[in-house]
């Protein structure tokens, strides 16, 4: 299979233009059509529907997008692997993780790593959500940790833990006092969302749902740290993983249990190419005792993900 070929059908599908795919891969746009055209006959499928001057993927552009982008990443890691074997040395071990994930479960896993083996390197690459699929098919990574569903099929799933989500309120907030807060009560509050493309905001819309109610946004924020400063800035209340709370927050917010039932199912994943990093294993077991501490003893996992 022409290596070109793959690499200008993943830029395409990546800048959705030949114009700017052809010119990062420095070839013209007739040699790049041609490029194309060729794929499509080695794999014998239409990738692209072509209209005018552009080029739209067809389904099953989207279905061997995964399978390109594994293949090119298996042949750029060669020279890595080459170096790796002369130097005689591990590389550092690769976490992906979700924002939201990384200052609660994998720093401090991390943190018991390093203070058992000063010599071990880690790379951790944090992105949100919804650039998450796309780093996942570059398959640039040991261990992946995030909360489900994951955004790409056929990986190697393994389910961690539930984390039920709170309410997060500004420290002196009289409601800081009950045990347990309902819709009800934080009806008349200001309500700081995260947007829909959120795990967090489509589990907290599903338990309103569930009950028949809503809850008014007030102010809607991308990311759970922009949340939960505005909460400490007395800007409103917000629904937050325990685990995910910065610690110099901590002494300034308060968090009281949430009478839906609003739990986040988080999984680490492994890739299906990689030769196992020698650390991988220890790094797990890490994960997994902070998430018990975190969340206590978990007996089902979510439909579909190995224990």
């Amino acid at each position: 299979m022409n290596i070109k070929s793959l690499r200008l059908f993943i830029l395409i599908m990546e800048h959705a233009t030949l114009a700017r795919a052809a010119q990062m891969l420095n070839v013209s746009q007739p040699a790049a059509s041609r490029l194309i055209r060729l794929l499509e006959e080695e794999v014998g499928e239409t990738l692209f529907h072509r209209t005018r001057k552009r080029l739209r993927p067809t389904h099953e552009a989207e279905i061997f997008l995964p399978e390109a982008s594994r293949i090119i990443n298996a042949i750029d890691n060669i020279p890595e692997a080459f170096a790796q074997a002369r130097a005689d040395m591990e590389p550092p071990l690769r976490i992906l993780c979700l924002p939201r994930i990384d200052t609660g479960l994998v720093a401090p896993a991390l943190a018991q790593m390093d203070a058992l083996d000063r010599t071990q390197k880690f790379i951790v690459e944090t992105c949100p959500r919804r650039e998450f699929g796309r780093r996942l098919l570059h398959g640039k990574f040991d261990v992946g940790v995030c909360s489900i569903p994951i955004p790409v099929e056929n990986l190697d799933v393994h389910f961690l833990a539930n984390a039920p989500l709170q309410v997060m309120l500004p420290k002196a907030h009289p409601l800081t006092t009950r045990d347990v807060l309902t819709p009800e009560d934080l009806r008349n509050e200001r309500y700081i969302s995260l947007d829909d493309y959120t795990v967090i905001r489509q589990t907290v819309d599903r338990a309103l749902n569930g009950a028949n109610t809503v809850l008014e946004i007030t102010h809607e924020v991308s990311s759970s740290e922009v949340a939960h400063v505005f909460v400490r800035n007395g800007m409103g209340f917000t629904f937050a993983d325990p685990a995910a709370v910065a610690p110099e927050l901590a002494s300034e917010v308060s968090l009281v249990r949430f009478s839906l039932e609003a739990d986040i199912s988080l999984a680490y994943f492994l890739p299906d190419f990689r030769r196992p990093h020698k650390a991988r294993g220890a790094f797990l077991d890490l994960l997994r005792d902070i998430c018990s501490d975190q969340y206590g003893k978990i007996d089902e996992p979510k439909s579909g993900v190995s224990t």
